[in-house]
């Protein structure tokens, strides 16, 4: 039987296993590595501050996912196949390392973020400003 997500060892555990996956994703991959040019020293920590913040209310991550989202997609045009891949692979992570409650809001937390800067990127196209985060 798996564990649950208990702390921040085991969110490094889920976003290190995630990224490596990422970074092999023949979708993904080149837009991390090639595109955007990803500082993973910096990126891991942050996405590690992310992901505590969102399942234990740690307050640890201060950045601002929409910006960045959106700078990405005026480099190149993040498209719903990407979205899905990145959704994909986060659920196949979560599953293959740990089940539980904390697991389980991982997933539908990532589901739920996935949306959202899926929509607002799509405002954000069509000039709608007061969309953005």
């Amino acid at each position: 039987m798996k564990k649950d997500i208990e702390n921040r060892a085991d969110i490094e555990l889920l976003v290190n296993t995630f990224y490596e996956k990422v970074k092999a994703d023949k979708q993904l991959g080149f837009i991390f590595e090639e595109i955007a040019q990803i500082n993973w020293s910096a990126h891991l920590p942050a996405m590690c501050n992310f992901w505590e913040n969102i399942l234990f209310y740690t307050g640890s991550y201060t950045g601002n996912p929409m910006n960045l989202h959106k700078h990405l997609d005026q480099i190149t045009r993040l498209n719903d196949a990407n979205f899905d891949q990145w959704n994909k692979l986060f659920l196949g992570t979560v599953n293959e390392l740990f089940e539980g409650e904390k697991a389980e809001m991982a997933g539908s937390r990532a589901i739920s973020i996935s949306k959202i800067i899926k929509q607002k990127l799509s405002d954000h196209r069509k000039g709608d400003t007061a969309s953005d985060l």
